[in-house]
């Protein structure tokens, strides 16, 4: 890692979209000169929140390195593609640790670099510097917590550094979370440092108290210590975060800056400062086709209860379904009115073709998905599902979008046309736009995508909470999110009745897949639990289609997969820096 000599202030950035973004633009500005005037304190406090945009795939280009892309890793989405982590063949050398590794040091140095030099160089005024330098420190917090989430103890650099100076060994896993700490009470302990900003504040999206308090919670949950993380999430209702009302509404654009909203990486619809959740997860909006690279699974599909939150049971809407083999039950997802040779084809695949229904096989497969959580349609499209989508830049309120085998091109009336239209999967629904309206380019939509929200620290404090033996108060917490969801709450019913402690667990633990797809966290709450390889990688698990048919395998070779290795190219570049086990460099 090498000193920074120029800061990128483009404004792709994490921090306001308008007044920062307003400022005249700076390609690149010298060591000498960053910091010497208020205008370059602020762009170079935004270079900061821009490291959150490093390797953002755009246009074209794929990255696996964003935050919702690890969902492919977790128990509730995948991938399109073999991903070498699950399959068994992945080294120390994969550019995903690399890169990941690069990407959290690159926002450490930038912010190392802020808190050297705005105490030193910045005319601006003690107020905006104090309030800055919590800023830094918070984002250093961050970056370090991505780090020790996967690596698992690493270098703890609090200065700006070249690279001949990046020599430092690793400190332990319980160190970095003590600087971590260290930061993040440094952050609450300043008073220019404000609890949050209102929507339509010219600081929203920058850093707050009350992701300070959220990002300090979540990592003494890590810690297990739990009374000290419920009093942080208290914190965090205090500084007046509340929910949404409307589960679906709350992911788009018009939300955005709603209450429950606590961090969030802000977009914009401008090609390099957009999200590109719709080029890598959508179908056909306004565009001809969407790429599908991070998918729903079928297990997150089967998760979502019946609406008395009852568990939902295949063999109760399509009896004896359980006992047929995976690639029989593809017959139950077939259009209506097949012709010959798609019934031929059908056959061939392995499909129990006695059981179809030429007229009505497509109303008994969507009995499914009614009466089920609400969530499950707000975050997946499911068979023969509509979805308000776009044809030539046309709004068409009638789209099916999920009918199989495919026919033709996505149109009025059509079947989607996805990249995978030769294997069914379902689709995220969640954060893909609606219509012509929502977004000018596949490449760069305008919705903000959140890093810490109200929910995430309602189901986090209900864990502290019945972790640390107070069952009610943590009931009370989960029933919160499943009234805004629009599910049977908590002791409401037999189904719903709470047997202890440890059921409580496990419904929390659901609670937080069903609520978070596509958020990016259920692969770090699996790996924090330990449980990845019990629920990733049971028997015969793999990428799968909505029947359950595997199209591809995935193969567990060892606990040490649970922890990142150090990248090799950076052990070969600090021989201070010892390899974690299970890793061959």
């Amino acid at each position: 890692m090498k000193k920074i000599l120029a800061i990128v202030l483009l404004t792709s950035i994490v921090g306001c979209k308008k007044d920062l973004l307003d400022t005249s633009p700076y390609s690149s500005v010298s060591t000498a000169t960053m910091w010497t005037t208020d205008n370059l304190t602020d762009l170079g406090v935004a270079g900061i929140y821009s490291s959150f945009r490093l390797l953002m795939g755009h246009s074209g280009l794929i990255s696996p390195y964003e935050l919702y892309q690890f969902d492919r890793f977790s128990y509730t989405g995948q991938a399109r593609f073999d991903e070498p982590l699950l399959t068994g063949t992945i080294t120390a050398g994969d550019p995903l640790f690399m890169n990941v590794w690069k990407i959290q040091y690159e926002g450490i140095q930038r912010a190392n670099d802020a808190l050297k030099n705005i105490p030193i160089k910045s005319p601006s005024t003690a107020e905006k510097k104090a309030k800055y330098i919590a800023e830094a420190k918070f984002l250093r917090a961050y970056f370090y917590f991505r780090l020790n989430q996967l690596y698992k103890g690493v270098p703890i650099y609090l200065e700006p550094f070249t690279a001949a100076e990046a020599i430092k060994g690793r400190s332990s896993e319980e160190e970095v979370w003590n600087q971590i700490l260290a930061d993040l009470n440094d952050c609450i302990a300043e008073t220019n440092f404000p609890d949050r900003y209102p929507a339509g504040n010219a600081n929203y999206g920058h850093a707050t108290k009350a992701a300070a308090y959220a990002l300090r919670g979540k990592v003494y949950l890590y810690r297990k210590d739990w009374a000290k993380a419920a009093a942080d999430f208290q914190k965090v209702k205090d500084a007046g975060h509340t929910l949404f009302g409307d589960y679906k509404a709350l992911f788009k654009e018009a939300n955005e800056q709603c209450p429950e909203m606590i961090f969030s990486i802000q977009h914009r619809s401008e090609s390099g400062y957009g999200n590109n959740m719709q080029l890598f997860c959508g179908w056909p909006s306004v565009y001809s086709r969407g790429w599908n690279y991070y998918m729903p699974s079928p297990h997150l599909v089967d998760l979502y209860e019946n609406t008395d939150g009852s568990k939902f049971e295949w063999d109760k809407i399509i009896p004896g379904y359980s006992s047929l083999t995976e690639n029989e039950r593809e017959v139950f997802f077939l259009r209506n009115n097949l012709t010959e040779a798609e019934k031929a084809a059908a056959a061939l695949r392995g499909a129990k073709m006695s059981l179809y229904l030429p007229q009505g096989n497509e109303e008994r497969i969507k009995k499914a998905y009614e009466n089920r959580d609400p969530r499950l349609q707000a975050n997946v499209v499911t068979p023969y599902s509509t979805f308000r989508g776009a044809y030539n830049f046309t709004n068409v309120e009638s789209l099916q979008f999920m009918r199989w085998p495919f026919r033709g091109q996505a149109q009025a009336d059509g079947d989607i046309q996805s990249d995978t239209q030769i294997n069914f999967f379902y689709f995220y629904r969640k954060f893909v736009a609606e219509g012509v309206n929502e977004i000018v380019d596949r490449n760069y939509g305008p919705i903000d995508f959140p890093i810490f929200r109200y929910a995430d620290v309602l189901l986090m404090w209900a864990e502290a909470l019945n972790e640390d033996g107070k069952l009610n108060e943590a009931i009370a917490k989960v029933n919160e999110v499943r009234q805004r969801a629009g599910v049977a709450l908590l002791n409401s019913n037999t189904a719903t009745a709470v047997g202890g402690k440890d059921d409580l667990r496990l419904r929390i633990r659901n609670e937080r897949r069903v609520e978070f797809p596509n958020e990016g966290i259920n692969y770090f709450d699996e790996l924090r639990w330990g449980t990845w390889k019990e629920k990733v990688f049971q028997a015969g698990n793999g990428r799968k289609q909505v029947w359950g048919t595997n199209v591809g395998n995935y193969s567990y070779k060892g606990d040490f997969l649970t922890v990142w290795p150090i990248p090799t190219s950076e052990i070969q570049m600090n021989v201070n820096l010892v390899q974690n086990p299970g890793w061959i460099d």
